[in-house]
């Protein structure tokens, strides 16, 4: 019999010990446990930003050099029309263009925005009343 705890004492550690003791390693292991997976979300987390920000960065430098081919192209475009017409009528045609696009666009953005506002949910809000209707007309049957 003796043995036989003896052999379980080897294989288990926890074996010979209380039940309060018991319960403080377990408080233990669990603490330990919650502060490691606290550690571990936090370095992912930080190798995730920094990863975010390379590929902000990125973005950016993108734009910035679309941004300049885009300026290559329109004086690509003042250069040709600058084979048929003076250049400077040419750079006024394209320059012209360019504020009419940018004042559709313009339009466009202001008329999407004013669709968005105000910013209620104004389909739940009228859901909500409805369901508020239907629970005062079910009380007072």
């Amino acid at each position: 019999m003796t043995d036989l705890k003896e052999a379980r004492a080897m294989t288990n550690p926890y074996a010979s010990l209380s039940t309060a003791e018991l319960i403080r390693h377990l408080s233990e292991e669990v603490s330990r446990l919650v502060r490691d997976e606290i550690r571990l979300a936090t370095l992912e987390l930080t190798r995730k930003g920094k990863r975010a920000g390379r590929g902000a960065g990125l973005f950016g430098g993108a734009g910035v050099v679309a941004l300049y081919g885009g300026g290559a192209l329109v004086a690509t475009v003042i250069l040709l029309i600058a084979q048929v017409l003076t250049p400077w009528i040419a750079a006024l045609i394209v320059g012209v263009a360019l504020l009419i696009i940018a004042a559709i666009l313009a339009l466009t953005g202001k008329s999407q925005v004013s669709k968005a506002t105000p910013p209620l949910p104004e389909e739940a809000i009228q859901s909500l009343k409805a369901d508020v209707d239907i629970l005062k007309e079910s009380a007072h049957r």
